[in-house]
């Protein structure tokens, strides 16, 4: 099988191409040849360009080929998809677009999430711009058979993140050396909100089983763990994993958007709600997908990726100054003891 992934090499997709590789998929990987931590498998075939950057550029690299499978990566807005659409409609037969689980109606109605609940997010236009995104994807399928399939990540990690609810994406160990030395750990509201961690190799798992399956196409699917956990027992699973008590302040997640604006769209619009889902139809359409790794396990996979190389624990010290405002702000709401 021939499978085009576009970009390929980032947290959650580098998972999947060295899975498809070890699968005896003939892969081929385009992007922009930056350099990334997580490298390229060794026996996939790389393709350099920019595809919403150079269309016609990619255009002409992609001419003569076809492909199985187009899995594209890095597509965000409704402007990404019109140019796949135009790319792609005569070399695949199956065009794969990653969404994201956080389209899924907020805040919900119901506490299980399957694919057919409701798609509206008025928090985060990054999820408005995914909505629009699959809305146009489909309509492309029931006009003219594009065909399209569609799957949603949840919180998705691998060995150089650890994703906390208010960590720091670029300098995961930040969290890890503040509960090291006793500081205080903000979690929003009162850590009883449900969620589920997915390790990206569980993941990949999911996603190369719909690879080449006429039957997914015009479908759409979240793939996550069936582990659902609170965020009071994430981050107490990580503290454990250190040998550490952690300091944890429960802080108002609107307060904590107030003072940090950037983190809204992922908070308010998000992580703040208890998300369960049924992966039910990935499991009837992918009868060997099972998510495999719990987050006791998957924390310390990261952990030992850290600790292997000093230089990875970098921290982000304009996040841990904001936190502190933040933690200082609520402090000063309560009465003097």
């Amino acid at each position: 099988m021939k499978v085009l992934f576009i970009g390929g090499t980032g947290l959650i997709s580098s998972a999947c191409s060295q899975l498809a590789v070890d699968r005896g998929i003939e892969l081929t990987i385009l992007n922009r040849g930056q350099s990334t931590k997580y490298g390229i498998p060794r026996d996939a075939s790389v393709l350099i360009g920019d595809i919403h950057g150079d269309h016609q550029a990619v255009a002409n690299l992609l001419k003569g080929r076809r492909f199985d499978a187009i899995v594209d990566w890095v597509a965000y807005t409704p402007t990404d998809v019109e140019e796949d659409i135009e790319l792609f409609s005569n070399i695949t037969r199956q065009y794969v677009f990653i969404s994201s689980a956080s389209v899924y109606q907020k805040p919900p109605n119901y506490y299980l999430i399957t694919e057919d609940t409701p798609l509206a997010n008025p928090h985060w236009t990054y999820s408005q711009n995914k909505i629009a995104c699959e809305e146009r994807l489909m309509r492309e399928y029931r006009e003219r058979g594009f065909p399209i399939t569609i799957i949603r990540p949840s919180l998705t990690y691998g060995p150089s993140q650890i994703p906390l609810i208010t960590g720091s994406w670029q300098h995961p160990w930040t969290i890890v050396a503040r509960m090291m030395r006793g500081e205080p750990v903000i979690v929003p509201g009162d850590g009883t909100s449900l969620w589920p961690l997915t390790w990206n190799g569980d993941f990949a798992r999911g996603l190369i089983g719909i690879l080449g399956r006429e039957q997914v196409i015009g479908h759409a699917f979240h793939i996550t763990s069936d582990e659902v956990l609170t965020w009071n027992q994430i981050y107490a699973e990580l503290a454990h994993a250190i040998g550490v008590i952690p300091n944890l302040v429960h802080i108002p997640s609107d307060l904590i958007a107030a003072y940090d604006p950037s983190s809204y769209g992922s908070l308010i619009g998000d992580k703040i709600y208890s998300v369960v889902f049924d992966n039910g139809k990935i499991k009837r359409f992918v009868p060997d997908f099972m998510a495999t790794v719990p987050w006791c396990e998957g924390v310390r996979r990261s952990l030992a990726w850290f600790g292997a190389d000093p230089s990875r624990q970098t921290l982000d010290h304009d996040a841990e100054q904001m936190w502190d405002r933040i933690i200082a702000a609520y402090k000063r709401a309560w009465p003097a003891s």
